[in-house]
């Protein structure tokens, strides 16, 4: 079982952080149990702060709970059948109350749930039963007709001291030695997301009973920060707001179709959802190679678009198991590419202070810089004022490509050969 469930709250008491959202849960829960209906619950906030755990609990104090989540058809006949019945028929005594739990509710959308939102509207008005909601963005169109209706209860990230305790009290119960700072790094690496440190804990710990210190040196998350947080977003959410924030980040965009291509088959179970997925990697790599063919950067938004986007709603649901996530197959890559990842982070740090622009801004860039360095005046004059050192210089320049001898004889094309459009990789496009 996933360290994420094994460990996952059974109580109010067990809870991390939100004292004041759950003391406002209880006196809803007793206003029902006094026989005094309320209006549906709203739990609203980031993924990985409890929310649908805190659904679980308040369950457990009615005497049935009716759940649909993000992996269920919502449509509207679909929630009317499931729901629309349980919700409007009651017995006279109050200890019969069932509470309904529809999760994710921002996460409707497409043909398969057409009318979602339409019926959640008519369950909340008709319904004689607690309703607990749950969504990630606050700001989502398909709330604005149910907010009104909810109570909103805002879950927050969890505090990293928390997180360090909790940490800790599963680390006693699996009888491993942890080293605090393991403890504190993973908290701080979580940005608030419980679940995510705990993923992150289960991970380190596989076959090891001491994680020392020295594993945040060889920790893939430390050579590539914020690459994994991206991943996770791409394969296990279906929001499109949250998995294009956690796609900000300073990486190689074909760094990041790397990663997702080699995590795919390790989260998605259906060859439906994999062919999908790939297809849409494969479109990625082929704007990456307009982008090469053409120098016109543009493409890398599109090719960002169908990594991120395409790959998310290619699953049919999400899945709540525990999925550890690795590298490119050929995980050298991560030995040979941290000092010159380092180097970059140097060469945007200098861009950015000398252009006044952000890092991020900066990393954009480079293949411009690429580019202009190619003409060796202009070249000498960008070094000078970017005091960049030899190491620096000779990342930003690169390789020059080696032009083919004159003397050389042009290999002939087969009449069969299609022409080369764009660089391609051994991503293979499905039919």
């Amino acid at each position: 079982m996933a360290w994420t469930e094994k460990y996952r709250p059974k109580t109010f008491n067990e809870m991390v952080g939100n004292k004041k959202a759950i003391e406002e849960i209880k006196e809803w829960i007793k206003e029902w149990k006094d026989g005094k209906p309320q209006p549906p619950l709203l739990l609203l906030g980031p993924p990985g702060t409890g929310k649908t755990t805190l659904a679980h609990i308040i369950g457990s104090h009615f005497s049935d709970t009716l759940e649909l989540n993000a992996s269920d058809k919502r449509s509207y006949d679909t929630l009317i059948d499931i729901i629309g019945e349980a919700s409007t028929t009651r017995s006279l005594f109050n200890d019969n109350l069932k509470l309904i739990i529809l999760d994710e509710v921002d996460g409707i959308h497409g043909n398969e749930d057409r009318g979602g939102v339409r019926a959640i509207n008519k369950i909340i008005k008709e319904s004689k039963h607690p309703i607990v909601l749950t969504a990630n963005d606050p700001y989502s169109k398909k709330l604005q007709t149910i907010k009104p209706a909810c109570k909103i209860i805002n879950i927050r990230k969890a505090h990293p001291n928390s997180i360090v305790a909790y940490l800790k009290r599963i680390c006693e119960e699996e009888s491993i030695e942890a080293d605090p700072k393991i403890l504190r790094e993973l908290a701080k690496r979580s940005h608030g997301d419980l679940r995510s440190a705990i993923n992150d804990l289960e991970a380190m710990a596989k076959g090891e009973k001491r994680i020392g210190a020295e594993i945040l040196e060889a920790g893939e998350k430390d050579v590539f920060p914020g690459l994994f947080d991206a991943i996770r977003a791409i394969l296990k959410s279906k929001n499109i707001r949250h998995i294009k924030e956690a796609m900000q980040i300073d990486e190689d965009p074909q760094l990041l179709l790397e990663f997702t291509a080699e995590n795919i088959p390790r989260e998605y179970e259906k060859p439906h959802e994999i062919k999908k997925a790939y297809n849409h990697l494969s479109r990625a790599d082929i704007f990456f190679g307009r982008a090469t063919q053409t120098r016109d950067y543009i493409y890398w938004r599109y090719a960002s678009e169908h990594i991120g986007v395409g790959v998310a709603l290619s699953k049919d649901e999400t899945y709540k198991k525990f999925t550890r996530y690795a590298g490119p197959g050929s995980f050298q890559l991560l030995g040979r590419t941290r000092t010159k990842r380092q180097i970059i982070e140097n060469l945007a740090e200098k861009i950015s202070k000398k252009l006044h622009i952000s890092k991020k801004v900066a990393i954009t860039t480079l293949p411009y810089l690429k580019i202009i360095l190619e003409d060796e005046k202009t070249a000498q004059e960008i070094r000078k004022y970017l005091e960049l050192t030899d190491e620096e210089y000779k990342i930003l320049k690169g390789k020059r490509k080696q032009r083919k001898s004159r003397k050389a004889k042009p290999k002939k094309m087969k009449k069969e050969d299609p022409p080369h459009q764009g660089k391609q990789t051994t991503l293979l496009q499905f039919k």
